[in-house]
């Protein structure tokens, strides 16, 4: 039985992708029954041809792809659909994020015993950015944690940890990848933190901008928090007659 999925979202990435596969699969042997699933965001590249031809002696690596580019959540939540097992794992698909961090971010939630973890969220220490990306994102999480109190200091990192189950019964929307914490806490999970190294971006370069992230940021905070101010406060008591 596959144990975890690793979900990797990504477009436009043929430079880096091959070598970040190949980084997952040493670094998650050890654990286990795993598959790793690529999700091509309608790349414009040569991403599908290098994925399909290492899928046929990797036989573990999937490939779903998109008929339109939908975006960062998009793909992810097109990945955890297909995932086989409970356990999911994301990260970026630039390289950026440390393969050899899996195991750690894992930990909190295989070993739960409680049941209770929802999430595990990485927090990039180091992190290998431009100033303008780091400031940017430095003031978008200050204001994030504001507003929402998800008690977490840095949700664009693309390295979570999650129970499939319970993000396939979150609200669906665009961009929610970097409100996960919120998202998570609202439906009563708890959520871990795990500190993690970052990289420079090897090769290529990002898809998204500092303005496109604060113009879609500003509308998706109003919305997230009215979603927390409309959280579910009842549940159903057990059938008596049973």
């Amino acid at each position: 039985m596959t144990k975890i999925s690793v979900v990797i979202p990504a477009r436009n990435e043929t430079e880096n992708i091959i070598t970040l596969v190949e980084d997952i699969d040493r670094a998650l042997t050890p654990l286990g029954d795993f598959e790793i699933i690529v999700v091509d965001d309608a790349s414009t590249d040569n991403s599908v041809a290098v994925l399909s031809a290492r899928a046929q002696t990797m036989l573990h690596l999937r490939l779903v792809r998109h008929d339109r580019s939908g975006g960062q959540s998009a793909a992810v939540h097109s990945g955890v659909l297909a995932a086989r097992a409970p356990i999911i794992c994301t990260l970026d698909g630039d390289g950026q994020n440390p393969a050899e961090e899996l195991p750690k971010l894992l930990a909190p939630i295989m070993n739960d015993t409680t049941g209770r973890i929802g999430l595990v969220a990485g927090q990039r220490v180091g992190r290998q950015d431009t100033w303008s990306k780091k400031a940017a994102s430095k003031f978008a999480n200050r204001l994030r944690g504001w507003i929402l109190h998800d008690g977490t200091r840095d949700t664009g990192c693309g390295l979570k940890a999650f129970r499939r189950e319970a993000f396939l019964a979150l609200p669906f929307f665009n961009h929610m990848h970097r409100y996960l914490p919120a998202l998570f806490k609202r439906d009563g999970w708890e959520i871990a933190h795990v500190d993690v190294t970052h990289r420079a971006r090897g090769a290529g370069r990002s898809n998204y901008s500092n303005l496109q992230r604060a113009l879609v940021g500003a509308v998706d905070l109003i919305g997230v928090a009215w979603l927390l101010r409309r959280r579910k406060t009842a549940r159903a008591l057990p059938d008596a007659a049973k």
